[in-house]
């Protein structure tokens, strides 16, 4: 990979840090903490895009460096967003009403350039098929503790892997961070 320029990945996520680390980026991390509520009549494009962004904005405004990636991830099931389950009730609602049927992954992310006030931002859709889960499956998932930090409940390279039937789209997007565009973004600015 050729030479970065102050990139700062503004994310606690693991797997955000896994994915960029995997194509050769050189970045530092500092989280973006905000409010991830959803306002009244945002679209789940909406949502994603306003969170990425705000979380780049929080990071460029306190941090060091120039370039600023912020992301989120979005679960979307028959046009309800699902975002980090609350409690195990929760984590098992969304569970079953993902088992069997197709859903959609959204990630925004925005990359903003401090020094030009540049910034692009795009939100990437895949769609995952899941199996129909039994009880137990569930029940067994949701022990491991997985699903509490994961939108949907879920985490496809995780424990989750088996129930995934197939996929339409970019698998890292699934993951947290939709690589392709992201390092075609960064190229595009000059960061890369």
């Amino acid at each position: 990979m050729p030479k970065t320029f102050n990139i700062v990945l503004a994310s606690a996520s693991p797997r955000r840090v896994e994915l960029l680390a995997s194509a050769g980026i050189d970045f530092q991390v500092m989280p973006g903490d905000v409010d991830e509520s959803l306002m009244p009549g945002e679209s789940p494009e909406e949502h994603v895009l306003r969170l990425a962004r705000s979380k780049a904005e929080t990071v460029a405004g306190k941090g060091h460096g120039r370039f600023f990636i912020g992301a989120d991830t979005i679960v979307v099931c028959d046009g309800e967003i699902m975002g980090k389950p609350a409690d195990s009730a929760d984590a098992e609602r969304m569970l079953k009403k993902l088992s069997g049927v197709a859903h959609e992954v959204i990630t925004g992310f925005a990359v903003i350039d401090r020094e030009t006030g540049n910034i692009s931002a795009e939100a990437v859709r895949t769609k995952v098929f899941f199996k129909r889960l039994r009880d137990g499956e569930i029940a067994a998932y949701i022990g491991t503790g997985c699903p509490f930090d994961k939108a949907g409940a879920y985490a496809i390279q995780g424990g989750a892997g088996h129930m995934v039937q197939k996929i339409e789209g970019s698998y890292s997007n699934v993951v947290g961070l939709p690589l392709c565009e992201v390092v075609e973004a960064l190229r595009k600015m000059g960061a890369i």
